[in-house]
């Protein structure tokens, strides 16, 4: 409620409020002197929302005291619910509308997470708590590609919303958005403050006529408390069952406000670290012990027509082309393996495998490319690390002033760095190599049969387990600037909010790799020959700079051949991004029609992004990145880069601006007890891009309070956009040659450049959003219960999609798509033929499905002291179809495939009884079995011709899973709070898979503990 001196100052304002929306900017400056506000007080809003996300027990709330929840529907102002202090109306953050005047009612559905939520889930990162949401599919974070060396995406915390991925779904921060981290553009939660956080919204539908490009997917807003009073912390400890992920997390936060309530000031710092899960050993042994681990492949046996199925799906498959110290893989010797110690023995191929001895390497018995069971000792995949390790360290201020009564200036700061490191597999593997009978480090007996055989050389695999595994290192800094006025004003006899702020930001990122090999000097090193009764390397070029030769039989090289194969500084990636935003927006109800107040939102956006990269010069080329002291020249080395094994970045630059305009309005139909309470809302937004021109976004939607008591019906529509990223416009060039590529105009195989490049003529993809939805709350019928099903569909167009060489040109040939005909030229007198690979506006998307919500709570349950809140969100997706826009493909629908980030259903429930002194939480994670691919044709017997889009499968099943969580707290005092978390109480393994696993979907760690103490004072 407001003091009778709020409600005074509100009249002066009407009062001497000017007669245009001209006088607004006028107004703002005169009051850059007017007395400090006094707090007004709110009740704290019920924890239980109802289905459109509005909080229970406000219906006393005088309208012009109210602002908008994240749904719209009108709220007491934003409050801090542990002190219970009200502050002004101008504090109000809308997630799914611009529009922030009372009554107001949006129609997009809004998930709601609170603090309080977020802490019984007691995770180290609020990342996971919100990924855990059904309708999160595809997010990344810790345990997702970790396999992977040259991404950039190691360690990055980014949402996904509806599954169309990261780089579709907005994330905020109080409404503004953050510096990327990453040159798609998608920031690091990671790099939040996330002790001050007091809601997440998560918008489940397109919001770019309200935010611009990249809500296509939805927004994920993360609302901190602006307010805050006092003293709070946390100090958390956890570790899993197998005694690996040891993670301690301490937060403090602290707030204050000086100059008689006028200046508030709030302040958090954080440090996180979690060890993280690396790799295991060679074979099928994971870190820890896990043993969940089969070596599970899907094995291609090449044949079409035969009546069995092509793909059969196999455990503890063996790939007979390498193993752990080395195989001879082809020709009279195939067979003959090496130990640690160098020595030849026979290899134990599975299945029964007898080498065929010929020159492809074939194995009588077993499968096209593997054996089953037998010595599994080489194989890589088990040495992939199940969680990166990471260590936050985050730094977050604001200060405000009360300029005016209803008026505020403020600026934060925030500063972090986020660093991780995980092991993409075990060892280096090169399966295909010839080693030369005569080379000094073959061992006698080998020699000797080579002689017997009359060969000179033969075809070798090895893991290079004595090479050790490569680390990727990676390192994030942010440096955050925000500085900005909101407020609310009156003008021409009616409230006006504004919104004005202005954001800098700064993301460092920089990966090195370390030990990993230059590829051609591993191949001059195992080129050995004796030179003077030394072993020295071949090449007189390659010994003249310092080749040292490398014995690859077993498991002793010499510390000068590994310092020569893998020298100290690897491979390495500097990136700077930028981003500068300006931005201003009102709100308000300039008049009424003759259902209620018409509401309004209008204003403009100014955006610049930019990056630039540097990598070595081993990796990007010495003409992009001269030789130096830490990489110096080599003309062992290609010229052009691509040196290394893995982890070759490039160098590149970019950048972009983005001016936007949007008008957004609310038109209230119907306000009667016989027709109940309707509204039609609006909105529109002109964006230019400087490298794509103008693009428009609109929505219109409404909901329907229906006489019935409680239900309400609501429906949206929009045209959203999504603008190519740095990445995709300027990516860093990579030039290879193709020796024999097929020129389809003259039949004929030419020489050919590849140069992969971005593409500066991209356009925005244009999404069309639909969403239909009931939802139901009573408080006299059913007291605490609330309902909602939504119906959703995104159909994505001009989807920008990488080629390859080869479908760039036949899409050319064609007739297909002719904007590739510009990129290549096989017929080039003047120079070499080229093809510049690069993205285009191709593909599409189409997916719908269902959210369901329910909550219930219940005061007092059966008599006893406290209350019992149970609440279900599910996601339900009926399609998820891709369509690539490349000849002879289909369109291929993953709903429902579990390798992915689509199950057909997704759930999570809790159930929560708290009392004054204790709580107890229960907790539910379950999604649907699935399918390897839609795709498939199952039959074991009598099958059909398998082709390229019906291939036919043995198999064609991916169990879900389901995890129970369960966590606890105790108050010792009223200010101090311990608690406990156990996630996956009954250690659940993930499920086989012959893509390793998915960690997306599953949990990879087994059962964690967690416990720890929060204050407040």
């Amino acid at each position: 409620m407001m003091t009778t001196r709020s409600r005074a100052r509100r009249l002066r304002n009407h009062a001497a409020g000017s007669t245009s929306l001209a006088m607004l900017a006028l107004t703002l400056a005169l009051n850059l002197a007017a007395p400090a506000r006094s707090q007004t007080t709110a009740t704290p809003p019920d924890q239980a929302r109802q289905p459109d996300g509005r909080p229970g027990g406000q219906s006393g709330e005088r309208p012009d005291e109210r602002g908008t929840d994240p749904v719209g529907q009108a709220t007491s102002p934003d409050t801090s619910q542990a002190e219970g202090e009200g502050v002004s109306s101008r504090d109000i953050i809308v997630t799914g509308s611009r529009i922030t005047t009372g009554g107001f009612t949006a129609p997009t559905p809004t998930t709601v997470i609170d603090s309080s939520t977020i802490a019984a889930n007691a995770q180290p990162n609020v990342f996971t708590t919100i990924a855990q949401l059904p309708s999160l599919q595809g997010s990344t974070g810790t345990s997702v590609g970790t396999f992977s060396t040259s991404s950039g995406t190691q360690g990055l915390s980014s949402f996904s919303l509806r599954g169309v991925g990261a780089i579709r779904t907005l994330t905020l921060l109080d409404g503004q958005r953050v510096v990327g981290a990453n040159v798609t553009g998608v920031p690091d939660i990671s790099l939040f403050p996330q002790l001050l956080i007091k809601r997440v919204d998560i918008v489940n539908g397109g919001a770019s006529a309200s935010y611009g490009s990249d809500a296509v997917g939805g927004v994920v807003n993360f609302i901190t408390d602006t307010r805050f009073k006092g003293i709070k912390g946390n100090v958390q400890g956890g570790i899993t069952t197998h005694g690996d992920s040891e993670q301690v997390l301490v937060q403090l936060a602290g707030g204050t406000s000086l100059a008689d309530d006028r200046v508030h000031v709030v302040v958090s710092t954080e440090y996180a670290h979690d060890n993280g899960v690396g790799g295991g050993q060679f074979g099928t042994a994971l870190a820890g012990g896990r043993d969940w681990f089969r070596q599970s492949t899907l094995i291609n046996r090449n044949v079409l027509n035969d009546g069995a199925p092509q793909y059969l799906y196999r455990d503890y498959a063996q790939p007979y082309n390498y193993t752990k110290y080395g195989l001879i893989t082809a020709g009279p010797l195939q067979g003959i393996a090496f130990d640690q110690a160098g020595n030849p023995f026979q290899f134990q191929y599975g299945s029964g495998g007898v080498p065929a001895r010929d020159a492809a390497g074939n194995v009588r018995g077993c499968l096209p490319g593997f054996c089953l069971g037998g010595d599994l000792s080489g194989n890589v995949d088990a040495g992939r690390s199940l969680l990166s390790r990471i260590q936050r360290v985050n730094s977050y201020g604001r200060i405000g002033y009360d300029f005016a009564p209803n008026g505020e200036l403020y600026a934060t700061v925030n500063i972090s760095q986020v660093k991780t490191s995980n092991q993409p597999v075990g060892g280096q593997n090169r399966p295909n190599l010839t080693i030369q009978c005569a080379n000094p480090f073959v061992p006698a007996l080998v020699q000797t049969a080579c002689a017997n055989a009359g060969i000179t050389n033969f075809q070798y695999g090895t893991s290079n387990a004595a090479l050790g595994s490569s680390q990727v290192y990676t390192d994030r800094r942010q440096y955050r600037f925000v500085a900005g006025a909101k407020g609310r004003e009156s003008v021409a006899g009616s409230d006006w909010s504004y919104d004005l702020y202005y954001e800098h930001g700064t993301n460092y990122s920089n990966i090195d790799v370390s030990n990993i090999l230059l590829s051609r000097r591993f191949n001059q090193a195992i080129n050995a020959t004796v030179l003077n009764g030394a072993i020295v390397c071949a090449d007189a070029t390659a010994r003249a700079n310092g080749c040292q030769p490398l014995n690859i039989f077993g498991g002793n090289p010499s510390a000068a051949a590994l310092g020569y194969i893998m020298p100290q500084n690897g491979p390495m990636q500097r990136t700077r991004q930028t981003q500068d935003v300006i931005s201003l927006n009102f709100s308000g109800s300039p008049f009424s029609s003759w259902a209620g107040p018409v509401s309004i939102a209008f204003g403009g956006e100014f955006r610049h992004e930019f990056y630039r990269v540097h990598a070595d010069p081993y990796g990007a080329g010495f003409a992009n990145s001269p030789a130096n002291a830490a990489y110096p020249a080599d003309p062992v080395l290609l010229a052009d880069g691509n040196n290394w094994y893995a982890g070759n970045y490039k160098n590149g630059s970019g950048a972009y601006s983005v001016k936007e305009a949007f008008l957004e309005a609310d038109l209230p139909i119907i306000n009667s007890d016989a027709g109940g309470r309707a509204n039609i809302s609006g909105a529109v937004r002109l964006t230019d891009y400087s490298t794509s021109g103008s693009v428009w976004a609109w929505k219109i939607g409404g909901t329907w309070d229906l006489p019935v008591d409680g239900l309400r019906i609501r429906g949206v529509t929009s045209r959203d956009v999504r603008a190519p990223n740095l990445s995709e416009l300027f990516a860093a060039p990579v030039t290879t040659t193709l020796p024999g590529f097929f020129d389809p105009f003259n039949n004929v195989n030419v020489l050919a450049l590849q140069n992969t490049i971005g593409n500066r003529n991209l356009k925005p993809e244009i999404a069309r959003n639909t969403t239909l939805g009931i939802a139901f709350s009573n408080s006299q019928a059913i007291p605490g219960l609330s309902l909602s099903v939504d119906y959703y569909k995104i159909k994505i167009t001009d989807v920008i999609s990488s080629l390859g060489a080869g479908d760039i040109v036949n899409l050319c040939y064609l007739k297909i798509a002719p904007e590739t005909c510009g990129v290549f030229n096989l017929n080039n007198p003047n120079g070499p033929n080229y093809i510049n690979v690069q993205a285009f506006n191709l593909a599409s998307i189409l997916t719908d499905g269902f959210d369901i919500e329910a909550s219930y709570r219940w005061q007092r349950p059966l008599g006893l002291p406290g209350s019992l809140t149970l609440r279900t969100l599910a996601t339900n997706i009926r399609r998820f179809i891709t369509d690539t826009g490349l000849p002879g493909t289909i369109p291929n629908d993953t709903a429902g495939v579990n390798i992915g980030n689509t199950p057909k259903w997704k759930w999570l429930a809790t159930q929560t009884y708290a009392t004054d002194d204790w709580s107890l939480l229960l907790q539910e994670r379950w999604f649907s079995d699935g399918k390897l691919g839609n795709q498939y044709v199952v039959c074991t017997t009598g099958c059909p011709a398998s082709t390229v889009n019906r291939p036919t499968i043995e198999r064609n099943f991916v169990p879900g899973a389901f995890y129970i969580d369960v966590g606890g707290t105790y108050n010792i005092t009223p200010a101090v709070t311990a608690y406990f978390k156990v996630d996956n109480v009954f250690d659940r393994d993930p499920a086989p898979s012959p893509y390793f696993v998915n960690p997306a979907l599953y949990d990879v760690l087994g059962r964690v503990y967690r416990a720890g103490v929060r204050f407040q004072f």
